[in-house]
């Protein structure tokens, strides 16, 4: 077969066009997917037990939310140590690190929609109902994920 310049600037335009409208297609139906949050950020009494465990216990909470993450179970305790650390350097630190990165690391693996500078904001004004919610978050898409069971035998 023969192509002339022009023809293959037509199909080249053609492959061009096709792509980047499936581009935008993949764009689109991933922006769709996007969810909101089982609860909201102050539904303490959506789970009694987690808001009782949170407010008598928060850094175990904290602990207990990055275990079930697949995070370090120690890892929340920098935001304990962190602030007084660089206190004493002479840098105020009002942001928990760990908070901002897990409640930020959740909403991307779930797809929730939101952005760092809520979850920020958020952090530094009322970490225990970050923690929280982040508690319920994982609770309820452990409830509703699906099991799967391989019935294969090895031999």
């Amino acid at each position: 077969i023969f192509y002339t310049p022009f023809t293959l600037r037509y199909v080249l335009f053609s492959i061009k066009v096709h792509c980047s409208e499936s581009v935008a297609e993949v764009q689109r139906v991933m922006a769709s997917e996007t969810s909101e949050w089982n609860s909201e950020l102050c539904d303490c009494f959506e789970s009694a037990s987690t808001c009782c465990y949170g407010f008598w216990c928060c850094p175990c909470l904290a602990c207990t939310v990055s275990g079930r993450f697949g995070e370090n179970r120690c890892l929340p305790l920098c935001d304990v140590c962190t602030p007084a650390i660089m206190t004493a350097c002479g840098v105020p630190l009002f942001v928990p690190p760990v908070a901002v990165a897990l409640w930020a690391s959740l909403r991307n693996r779930y797809k929730i929609k939101g952005s760092i500078c809520k979850d920020i904001i958020a952090s530094c004004f009322c970490v225990w109902c970050v923690w929280c919610q982040m508690h319920r978050e994982l609770k309820d898409r452990k409830k509703h994920s699906p099991v799967v069971v391989n019935h294969s035998r090895h031999s």
